[in-house]
């Protein structure tokens, strides 16, 4: 015979129910913060008409930040390039942008998604907004206006996701080429030049 009271087995029950959702809660996974919210960006999206193709490669978010290069090419000619650079930014995201043949400007987060990112900066001539937003799991609209009162009109870029320089070599027979009269090995120094070899 137990001294202790039984307890009813509804009591059972709901500790069972209450050390289940306190389990499941430890282990989900809380939602992306600072720059990993963008990690979606990341990979090769090109835009090609029969005029132009434009093209944006985005690196990992890593060190706070993730990397962007761009470039527009008219048939086999290259018609501007852009280097761009999102960093965490306190709370927000900062968005650099590098163009090639302009001063440089920066773009803070006004609004920030799961699949969505809108930059803006008031004071700039033109864009005053960048946005990007994913529309599908390989199709992303990248689009810059002149702010909420602009009669200039939205100008957009509808991306697709192609393979980046790197994933089309390795399909093609998973060997690298080198560049045209280079070598894909760093050339050995002479023992008498200083620095590591």
């Amino acid at each position: 015979m137990s001294l202790l009271p039984r307890r009813a087995p509804t009591l059972d029950a709901a500790l069972l129910v209450m050390l289940f959702a306190a389990s499941a809660s430890a282990g989900a996974t809380e939602p992306a913060a600072g720059i990993q919210r963008l990690a979606w960006l990341r990979g090769c999206w090109e835009m090609a008409s029969p005029e132009r193709t434009v093209e944006e490669h985005w690196m990992a978010p890593r060190g706070s930040s993730m990397v962007g290069v761009a470039r527009t090419l008219r048939g086999s000619d290259l018609v501007e390039y852009e280097l761009m650079v999102i960093r965490e930014q306190g709370a927000q995201l900062a968005y650099e942008a590098h163009p090639s043949g302009q001063p440089s400007a920066t773009f803070v987060s006004d609004a920030v998604s799961e699949k969505s990112v809108v930059f803006q900066n008031l004071g700039h001539d033109f864009p005053k907004r960048i946005g990007y937003e994913r529309t599908g799991e390989d199709q992303l609209l990248a689009w810059i206006d002149g702010g909420p009162d602009s009669e200039r009109p939205r100008i957009e870029f509808t991306y697709r996701r192609v393979a980046c320089d790197a994933d089309r070599g390795a399909r093609a027979g998973g060997r690298r080429t080198a560049p045209r009269g280079g070598s894909l090995r760093r050339k050995a120094r002479p023992s008498s030049t200083p620095g590591p070899s």
